[in-house]
């Protein structure tokens, strides 16, 4: 991976709630899209390509519907490797990171003193936190 891409990996995590960022640091994505573009026969600049296609995905950028695709076009595979290489990275990405997601928000909101008399009062007030 080069370090303009490590970088860039680095840049558009930060800019993602303190959840989402706790649930891909906990998970290495990054080496995952190696194994699953080795097992794909990729070369070097289009696991790249592959990594960049799931971390766009990962950061809400472009709509997992399109993942198949973009890895078509943009990595130049079949479209047939396309979808399963998609499909893949669903079941051993995608899935254990939105779990860890998933766990990090319940975590936090029990964490947080959650009160439906005091949302009622804070709607009633006109938003007045006083």
């Amino acid at each position: 991976m080069t370090p303009k891409l490590q970088q860039t990996i680095k840049e558009e995590i930060a800019r993602l709630p303190k959840e989402m960022q706790e649930a891909i640091s906990v998970f290495d994505w990054v080496k995952m899209t190696e194994e699953i573009g080795r097992k794909y026969l990729l070369e070097e600049n289009e696991i790249e390509d592959f990594q960049l296609e799931t971390l766009l995905v990962l950061i809400g950028a472009v709509d997992s519907e399109f993942y198949a695709i973009n890895i078509e076009n943009h990595v130049e595979t079949t479209k047939d490797d396309s979808i399963k290489m998609a499909n893949e990275a669903f079941e051993k990405i995608f899935a254990p990171i939105g779990k860890a997601l998933e766990e990090n928000i319940k975590k936090n909101l029990k964490s947080k003193n959650l009160n439906a008399e005091q949302n009622l009062n804070f709607i009633l007030s006109g938003g007045n936190y006083s």
